[in-house]
Order: structure tokens, then C-alpha cells, then sequence
């Protein structure tokens, strides 16, 4: 079985590599290098954190407007990595380590220097910085077993907190519009952080754990196959949202 679908999202096995990875013969091709441009754009996103906190610190509007351009930069360099990732078979294991880390220094750099200017509660931070570092935990902790996909909630999860923290950053009196837009984000990261420790949870019960010496009987193989499947059929008939 390939993947585990759940509301769309499929729970990935690191084996079941894509078609594309493939030769017409049906061979493995070479993994790509850890030097490609996707992941020299998730670099790029990592050194542009400093040079964003210092426009922010700086104070005054046009070094404000200096901030939420580099934050805005950045942030579209999230969407292009992982696309060109995708698109153009350029997934290693750096990527897979380095974007999740960029990602939490670029939100959590400007959520800790708001909260620490007086702009923003500290309560938003700490809830949204426990959600990412628990979820990037996670990612980590069931890699081996397989992968689990982001969804439409969690790009929504990501849009508002993108759009909120640019709200904050910008300058103008819009307080209204941005304590809203920062409540929606923090209350989809909660939901979606949720769906997510279930969703890990039960991938890494439904792929069997074997040490490295064990060798699977056929009984076994089926057992495992039908574990699987179980875990299909109940993500099926108990749904829990996207991440």
C-alpha cells in the first residue's frame, strides 16, 4: 500500500518513492544533491532572519516598511522551495531538516520581537511557538515511518500567520483588523496542531517496527498490510480535519 489517505492527505511511507524517482525501466535514479536551488532558496530564508529583526528593532516607519519587506521576501520563499522541491524531484535530507528550521525561525523571530516591543501578547507567542516546535517534533520523531503531507489546513494555518504578523509589522492604526486576523491564526494553528499529533500518532502505529537484523515472516508482512489497512478504514470513517 503506497500511502495512508486521510481527508485528502496522504500519510506517506519514506519507501514509497514516486514514480517520477523512476527510470522508464522501472530503476531507482540517483537522489539529488544536498546543492540545488531549492534548498539555497531555504538558506537564503534562514540569513534573511537576522536582517529582519534588526529592521524591526530599529523602530520608525521606513525601517518598518524595510521589515515587512524582508518578512514578505521570505515568505515567499517558503512557497518556492518546497514547490521546486517537489516539482523538479530535488527532496533530500537537508531540505527536509532545514525548511522546518527556517520556517520557525523566520514566524518565531518576529512573533518573540513583537511580543518583546509590547505589540503583540506574549500568550500568542508562546501558544503558536509551542504548536510549531511540538509539530516540527513530531515530523522528526515519525520520519523514519513516513511522511505526513501538508494540507489545505495547513496552508491556511500558514496564509494567516503570514498575513497577521505583516499586519503587525506594517505601521498604521488598524488594531482592530489585526487582533482578527492574529485570533483566526491562532485558533487554526491550535485545530491543525491537534490533527496533527493524531495523524503522527497513528502512522507510527500502523507502520511495523522491526530492528534492523529482523527479517519479516510472510504472516507477519500480512498482519502489517492489514494493520494498514485498519488504519485506512478508521481515518476513513473518523476523519479529523487537514494539517
Amino acid at each position: 500500500m503506497p500511502a495512508i489517505q486521510t481527508c485528502g492527505t496522504a500519510l506517506r511511507r519514506p519507501d514509497d518513492g514516486p514514480a517520477r524517482d523512476r527510470d522508464q525501466d522501472g530503476r531507482a535514479l540517483a537522489p539529488p544533491g544536498a546543492v540545488n536551488i531549492a534548498n539555497a532558496l531555504t538558506t537564503f530564508r534562514l540569513t534573511l532572519v537576522p536582517v529582519f529583526v534588526l529592521f524591526l528593532l530599529a523602530g520608525g516607519s521606513p525601517w518598518r516598511i524595510a521589515a515587512f519587506a524582508t518578512f514578505a521576501v521570505a515568505s515567499v520563499t517558503d512557497l518556492l522551495d518546497g514547490e521546486l522541491a517537489r516539482r523538479r524531484s530535488l527532496i533530500t535530507d537537508f531540505g527536509k531538516i532545514a525548511d522546518p528550521i527556517a520556517d520557525k525561525a523566520l514566524t518565531g523571530s518576529a512573533l518573540v520581537t513583537l511580543s518583546a516591543l509590547g505589540q503583540l501578547a506574549w500568550w500568542v507567542t508562546g501558544v503558536i511557538l509551542f504548536r510549531e516546535l511540538t509539530v516540527t517534533g513530531l515530523r522528526f520523531w515519525v520520519i523514519r515511518h513516513g511522511v505526513i503531507a501538508a494540507s489545505r489546513g495547513g496552508k491556511l494555518k500558514t496564509l494567516l500567520q503570514i498575513v497577521a504578523i505583516s499586519l503587525y509589522i506594517l505601521p498604521g492604526s488598524f488594531t482592530a483588523v489585526r487582533e482578527t486576523v492574529m485570533a483566526a491564526a491562532v485558533l487554526v494553528t491550535v485545530v491543525t496542531g491537534g490533527d496533527y499529533v493524531v495523524r503522527a500518532v497513528r502512522l507510527h502505529r500502523a507502520v511495523p517496527h522491526r530492528g534492523p537484523r529482523q527479517s519479516q515472516s510472510p504472516d507477519a508482512a500480512m498482519r502489517a498490510a492489514k494493520s494498514r489497512d485498519a488504519a485506512v478504514t478508521e481515518a476513513e470513517a473518523h476523519p479529523t480535519g487537514e494539517l
